[in-house]
């Protein structure tokens, strides 16, 4: 009875420290318009997300038109800096940035003037950061309809004139920008983009096809070795279902590769998981979010950071 009492004592603390020493996911996201900023919510496996500071708002936005903060992306870099852009306004030719150390308290914020050169750009909507390791840079993309640039697709009378591809810069410091230049080009109106680096070093890029007439409003994946040669613009066929959905946030959890996203027709939060990269399980009955929880990006960090951010409650 003793061997057995301090076997599965032995047991229960490994279990334990292994879960200690496991990883910690934060999710980034707006409720209502953003009309109050940046929100964080955290989860142990991916499947339960849970409000921090009471569902309070970390950062309100002083940047743009509109003085919005929709879809912040952040991304950690080497030295543990976060780092932040996020959507400010509906017409926009710029994006908003700030960084932060712990999430909590946060650089001064400014606009990176990305369209400015483009005075027929209609918008500048949902940037997503992707730090590359092989080259140290950062890119920067997002999604602009610059009216006849590229060729028309059937849009639908509420969203007639919207034809939106994917553009980008590269910065090392988040100070000087390179040139805006097409990223992403497809055949068919594209917003969301969103990339992950899977276990095998392979790229993935989650897109939403925009096209409304007839409408498709689905998640697509495309994918590279070197994000220096770009993303083949064949397509996956969708990975979600007979729904609405935007908004894709890539997450690896174990070995899973997770894409939540927004059912912004249903009014909530959704998900699929892969673990070959080609069939498509949909787990949206299986994970809860916030209430209210709108567009924003999945990343895991220490659990130091999250200890910092439960104080804050």
């Amino acid at each position: 009875m003793k061997k057995l009492f301090a076997f599965s004592f032995l047991f229960l603390f490994a279990v334990t420290f292994l879960h200690a020493k496991g990883k910690i996911y934060l999710f980034s996201y707006f409720t209502g318009n953003s009309e109050d900023g940046l929100h964080l919510a955290y989860s142990n496996d991916g499947l339960t997300w849970n409000a921090l500071k009471n569902g309070k708002s970390f950062l309100s936005a002083t940047v743009g038109k509109d003085k919005l903060m929709r879809d912040p992306s952040i991304c950690q870099a080497p030295d543990g800096t976060f780092h932040m852009v996020w959507t400010s306004s509906w017409t926009d030719r710029i994006i908003g940035y700030a960084s932060s150390k712990d999430l909590i308290h946060w650089s001064e914020q400014k606009a990176i003037p990305v369209m400015m050169h483009e005075p027929t750009a209609h918008n500048c909507w949902a940037p997503e950061l992707f730090y590359d390791e092989p080259s140290k840079t950062y890119y920067i993309f997002w999604a602009t309809t610059i009216p006849g640039r590229h060729k028309e697709v059937q849009t639908s009378a509420s969203e007639k004139g919207l034809n939106h591809r994917i553009y980008y810069v590269t910065t090392k410091d988040f100070e000087t920008f390179s040139e805006t230049k097409m990223f992403f080009d497809p055949d068919f109106s594209v917003i969301d983009a969103a990339i992950v680096k899977d276990k095998n070093k392979e790229l993935i890029m989650v897109v939403k096809n925009e096209n409304s007439n007839p409408p498709e409003k689905n998640l697509r994946i495309t994918k590279t070795k070197n994000i220096q040669d770009g993303f083949p613009v064949e397509v996956s066929a969708p990975i979600t279902g007979d729904y609405w959905a935007e908004g894709p946030s890539p997450l690896l959890v174990g070995d899973y590769l997770y894409v939540y996203f927004d059912k912004y027709r249903n009014h909530k939060y959704g998900a699929v998981r892969t673990k070959d990269r080609i069939h498509w399980e949909d787990v949206s009955d299986e994970v809860t979010f916030p209430k209210g929880t709108r567009h924003g990006t999945a990343f895991p960090v220490k659990k130091s950071v999250l200890k910092k951010l439960l104080k804050e409650n």
